[in-house]
Parts: structure tokens; sequence; C-alpha cells
């Protein structure tokens, strides 16, 4: 839990001075002269990344000076894991001799959720472990319910991506959602199996039903029906095989991961439940397992879902678009304010924007642009790529309605969004007029290597940046 990575006591403390190189100087100048000596053998300038601990004339840890460029939560983050294991009280350098400054609030709640997040590790299945990390005093000005609803959704998501699919199948998926929505006193439901034809959601059933594991729709509801409606979808594929266009064994290797989008979307809904947004929100997770078995979805086979719209299956392993159009035609029916829905789509979006950089899709600029905006001040990227309608006749198929995996791979990711904007789009006689506001985030879900706060594996993206957004928009 990130909460043991803090303290309230700051007795034992260690000062951590954030000094900017124009302060330098100055703080130099309370120094004696072997302290001086000291800083400049160590070549401490101020500069971001750089330390420089400090000793007592007893030998002990005195002091620790880092380059205030940290200001990021990675930064922050890179500080926590590289100190020694103790309690440290953060100052902010003023550039007033022997002054320094209680952080802000933004600089405060930025370096406690760096350091929160610096602290994460799955050991869930390590007999032995250890997850030693400094202890931070909680900066006065801190925001601790946003640090820690944010740090803790993080650590959810993480944790359902790094469980292993034989123990977070769709199933456990489901009892994840529902211990969730128990927490926060939220109406939950699940529909599992074959009711998923009765209550016409054929095209999940069609992709999970070959699988030990029945497929289901995940369905959660909270907040006050007199607040705007937030709908979010997350693509919960399991495990993905590929079905009968099976993929490489190198291929499969982290597709424990392909449920990476629901992970997202749980821990955004921890997020804005915790922190008690004034939303009316709700949660859609198609929770399936692409397996192989002899009543598997074939190449050639052709799908119907619950908009009407059929789909023809060109590739079994392009899967997640097949679920996800249920899932939005679903959240498309009750007409929200937005529908935002998160997938590990496509792997055209990881050539044309590598692994750390989730491709936004929105059919509003005015969405998009805030989304963006969020996105940097978060210091959670996302990159917007065209819903380009050129490209949209490469969707159409020759037996059914839609194709869901057009020949070429040219434009993958684009053609993949397209496919799934047409179970965004309002029908005539809907309550609202005028087009569904939706945006599409596909990524990756999965750090390749390990970074201070980033550790390899599970990835939470992209949520910081929404529920900043959301919070502009609708918080009180």
């Amino acid at each position: 839990m990130p909460k043991k990575y803090f303290a309230s006591s700051t007795e034992g403390a260690v000062n951590l001075v954030a000094l900017a190189p124009e302060d330098m100087a100055a703080w130099k100048r309370t120094l004696d002269a072997a302290g001086r000596a000291w800083v400049k053998s160590c070549e401490f300038s101020g500069a971001s990344g750089t330390q420089c601990l400090m000793s007592s004339a007893k030998g002990k840890l005195a002091m620790v000076a880092v380059g205030a460029g940290a200001g990021s939560i990675w930064d922050w983050a890179t500080v926590a894991k590289s100190l020694p294991v103790g309690r440290y009280r953060l100052q902010i350098g003023s550039g007033r001799g022997t002054d320094s400054a209680e952080p802000d609030a933004e600089q405060a709640t930025t370096a406690a959720l760096g350091w929160a997040l610096a602290g994460y590790s799955f050991t869930h299945f390590k007999q032995s472990s250890s997850s030693e990390l400094a202890q931070l005093v909680w900066p006065k000005k801190a925001d601790k319910t946003y640090v820690l609803a944010t740090s803790g959704a993080t650590y959810l998501v993480r944790d359902l991506i790094n469980t292993p699919a034989n123990h977070m199948g769709p199933g456990e998926l489901a009892d994840v959602a529902a211990k969730l929505a128990k927490t926060h006193k939220a109406k939950f439901k699940v529909i599992v199996g074959d009711r998923l034809l009765r209550a016409n959601y054929p095209a999940i059933h069609a992709v999970g039903r070959a699988s030990d594991s029945a497929p289901r729709l995940i369905d959660i509801i909270w907040g006050k029906a007199k607040h705007p409606m937030i709908t979010l979808v997350g693509k919960g594929v399991c495990f993905d095989s590929g079905g009968l266009d099976i993929k490489s064994a190198a291929g499969m290797k982290i597709m424990k991961k392909d449920m990476g989008g629901a992970a997202q979307v749980l821990g955004l809904a921890s997020m804005i439940m915790a922190l008690k947004l004034p939303v009316r929100l709700r949660v859609l997770i198609p929770a399936v397992e692409n397996s192989i078995a002899g009543n598997a979805m074939r190449p050639g086979d052709v799908v119907a879902t619950r908009k009407g719209l059929t789909i023809e299956i060109s590739n079994t392993d392009a899967e997640g678009r097949v679920v996800l159009a249920d899932a939005l035609a679903e959240a498309t029916s009750e007409t929200p304010e937005m529908i935002l829905d998160f997938a590990t789509l496509t792997g055209a979006a990881r050539v044309a924007l590598g692994t750390e950089l989730p491709a936004l899709f929105c059919n509003d600029n005015k969405m998009a642009d805030g989304l963006l905006a969020h996105s940097h001040k978060a210091s959670d990227p996302l990159w917007r790529m065209p819903l380009w309608q050129g490209y949209a006749p490469q969707v159409a198929a020759k037996v059914g309605d839609l194709n869901n995996a057009p020949d070429g791979g040219y434009g993958g990711a684009i053609t993949a969004a397209l496919l799934l904007e047409r179970f965004v789009e309002r029908e005539k006689g809907q309550q609202k007029k005028g087009l569904q506001k939706w945006a599409h985030i596909d990524l990756m879900a999965w750090n390749l290597s390990s970074r201070p706060g980033r550790p390899e594996g599970g990835e939470a993206m992209g949520i910081r940046a929404v529920y900043s957004y959301l919070a502009e928009r609708f918080g009180k």
C-alpha cells in the first residue's frame, strides 16, 4: 500500500532540500568550509537529477540536497528510489541563505505522488521480497486524498495486468470489479455465458465462447442520477492466444496484459469514486479469453452485434474491437455526456508511437484538446491520431457490414478506431441529437523496461490525464 511510504511525524527526519541552480550560491554560503568543499567534490550544481548527501560532524546523514529540476512525479520517484532508507522532510530552497520553504500545494502533491509510485513492486507470487523505500513526511500542503487515491489506482492497474491469466481470467476480473463496486457503494451487474445471447450481446459471446472461463459483460453504475453521465469502456481480453489465427510463442508471451484496457477503467473508476467526482459513472467491461476450441470463432465467420451491424472476421486475432462493439453500443444507448474507451487494441499504434505513448482518437476537437492539455499537466502523455474518413471504405466487408481486419495493415490503428466509431453513432430517435462525444485510447499498458516509479510490467496509462480533464469539466 502506498500509505506505508509516508510518515506524519518529523521525528528523526532528514531535511530534503530542493535547490534550483540559481539558489546554489546563497545555499553554499550557509555551509562551513568543509561543507562547501564536499559540495564541490560531489560536483553538485542543482541540476535536475543530481543530489548531494551531507553529513553532520558526527558522521550521520544531516541533509540531502536535490536538483530542483525534480519537478515531475518521475523526478521525485527517482529521488525516492536513490535515497538511503530513512525518513525525510521536504523543503524547497528559496535562495535566501538559510531560509527554506514548505513546498506549495502543487509541489507537495507532485512530490508525494512520485514518492508513492516509486514504492510499487509486484511480489504476489514470491515467497520473500523486499520493498523497502525511504519514508517522506507528508508535506503540509499535499493533497493526501488525491495522492493516495491516484497511487492506489495505479497500483490496482499494475496488479491486475501483472497477475497471470490463470489467476486473472474473466471470472476473477469480475470479482475485482464487484469488490470495487461494493467498496464505493456502487451497483454491480454481470451477464455471463449464454445469457449474453439472450441479452443481445452476441459479439462478446462469439469471441469468448471457446474458453472454459465463460465470457461476460461487467457493468458498474455509481453516482447520482442528476449528475452528468460519464461512461468508461475497457477491453477485457484476459488472455489472447490469437484464436485460430494463433499468435507466435513470442507474440503470446505477455498477452495476460490484453485486459489492460479493463484495468485502466477500473483504476480510473476507483479514482473517480474515491475522490467523489460529481458525475454519474458507468463502467462497462467485456471480459473474455480469446481461446482455441471446436467452437472458436473462425476466419470468414460473420458475427452479429448489439447494434445490428454484422462484423466479418478476417482475422481472429483482431478480437478486441469485436467485443468493444457490443459494449460501445450499450454505452451509447444511454446518450451519456461522453464515452471513453481504453484498449490494448493494435500493434499499429505501437509502430506509430512506440510503447510509451498511447494513441488518442476523438470525434470532438474541444474534448481532444482538453485531454491533451491535461495529459501534459499530469505528466501522463497522450498523442492524438486522426479518425481519417478517407480510410473508412477499408472497414467495409464483402459479406458482412464491417471487416474486423482490413487487408494490407496500413493505418491499422486508424481503421480499428473507425470500426469502433460506427458503434458510437447515435441512431435516429435517440434522446440527444448530434454526435456522441467519444474518445478511444489505444495503449500498450506495459513497460518493457524499468525506470524509477515505472517498473517493468503492467502500467497505468492515461488515467491521470483523463481524471484531471474530468475534474476540471465536472468538478465542484
